[in-house]
């Protein structure tokens, strides 16, 4: 079957763009993030695409969207393929909705042409990937695959004190039409569109980028921890200011961390000042970590170093640092990765094998079955931003690539591990 009968790509650019109208920036970017009511509007509209297909909604405790498409043998470990719906602040029209909807795209195109899979395909829409307004982000794919507890997941907060189980429950209350079904289930394989979101592919000249694996990810939360003072008749001598000991602290890491080698990635991305007065000493700095390596060796010798680096330069104030993220690289299923090129060789796609930059949900799925990812390129190689960008060619190239290995892994036996 060629890549035009695949999927309608028309339908797929219109409904991507009729998405990003939801969260709408003036600038041209989306602002639609985790459990808001844009999420919920956006929600909406997927569920109301997949219903005029046939497919089936349904929803569990971490607040995933399963779009169901019923194959021949319910009783199989289903085929999971998605992204998330979630958004930055200022994020743009592709990031995680480009996959979503590409993964609805070609399973309403195979429910359009009359063909029974061999098991049940799910489009799924991941809760928080992000973690923009509740940190850290991929809760719904870490519940689902056990990775967290949902207890601790209900109970992050985010900026106005509003916790993830309030924000939940409302959710799920504009939805008492969609049933909920258990947390996590078997599943027989997963794959992932996602723009590259960095500039390999665009510089390559490449289309579809087959995805080896995710580079490894730490994140921490640092507290320094000083004393409040009268600016005008507090001695420097007597002081404990807790951002002129930030402000040592973040030279010490950016000077060792930053710089162990070209792969290295340091981040320190939200800071906090309390009570960020003009004229009060600061008592507190409350400062995010993020740390990123291939090579988990590298990233492990660097994670350990960053709790004394802290206490070592946070005097007279102290530095408490609390580990949030730990997540080592991985590599996707080889047999998955094999089907994605070939499927672009077929339909005449430039390709190459790239390494992922950026987490995605994809990580946490290849821990409990084969799991794989594609790539299509981002213009400039940015994301996170409201003029991102990927060419409608691009985005119908990977869900055709998509909707190719899909239709195999659904008309065969069980992908084994």
């Amino acid at each position: 079957m060629g890549s035009a009968t695949l999927i309608n790509a028309n339908r797929l650019w219109t409904r991507l763009m009729s998405l990003a109208e939801i969260g709408a920036t003036p600038a041209g970017g989306v602002n639609r993030q985790a459990l808001s009511d844009g999420e919920i509007a956006a929600w909406r509209c997927v569920i109301g695409w997949g219903r005029e297909a046939g497919l089936t909604p349904s929803t569990d405790a971490a607040g995933n969207l399963f779009l169901t498409l019923s194959g021949r043998d319910r009783a199989a470990p289903p085929l999971l393929v998605g992204s998330h719906i979630d958004s930055q602040p200022t994020g743009g029209k592709f990031d995680g909705a480009a996959g979503v909807m590409a993964a609805l795209e070609t399973v309403v195109s195979l429910a359009e042409q009359g063909e029974k899979p061999a098991r049940d395909i799910i489009v799924v829409a991941w809760m928080n990937e992000e973690g923009s307004r509740f940190a850290p982000g991929m809760m719904g794919s870490e519940a689902f695959t056990g990775e967290r507890p949902v207890d601790a997941i209900r109970a992050a907060r985010d900026a106005d004190g509003i916790s993830v189980g309030e924000a939940l429950d409302r959710f799920h209350q504009a939805f008492p039409d969609v049933p909920h079904r258990p947390l996590g289930f078997a599943v027989g394989a997963y794959l992932e569109l996602h723009i590259e979101q960095g500039p390999v592919l665009e510089a390559a000249g490449r289309t579809i980028g087959v995805v080896t694996g995710i580079q490894g990810k730490k994140t921490f939360q640092v507290v320094v921890e000083g004393a409040e003072g009268h600016a005008g008749t507090l001695a420097q001598s007597e002081r404990r200011d807790a951002l002129a000991a930030f402000a040592k602290v973040a030279a010490a890491l950016h000077a060792e961390i930053g710089t162990i080698d070209a792969d290295i990635k340091f981040t320190i991305g939200r800071v906090t000042v309390v009570p960020n007065a003009p004229s009060v000493v600061p008592l507190r700095v409350t400062f995010s970590i993020d740390l990123r390596h291939p090579d988990n060796a590298v990233l492990d010798s660097a994670g350990t170093r960053i709790t004394a680096l802290c206490q070592e330069n946070a005097p007279p104030c102290t530095a408490t640092v609390t580990p949030l993220v730990d997540a080592p690289s991985n590599a996707f299923d080889t047999r998955l990765r094999a089907s994605i090129a070939e499927a672009a060789r077929e339909q005449g796609h430039s390709a190459m094998d790239i390494l992922s930059a950026a987490g995605h949900d994809a990580r946490h799925l290849a821990k409990i079955c084969p799991a794989a990812m594609i790539f299509i390129p981002c213009r400039d190689g940015v994301s996170h931003v409201e003029h991102e960008w990927a060419e409608p060619d691009h985005v119908a190239a990977g869900a055709s690539v998509l909707a190719q290995v899909l239709r195999g892994l659904a008309r065969a036996p069980a992908v084994e591990a």
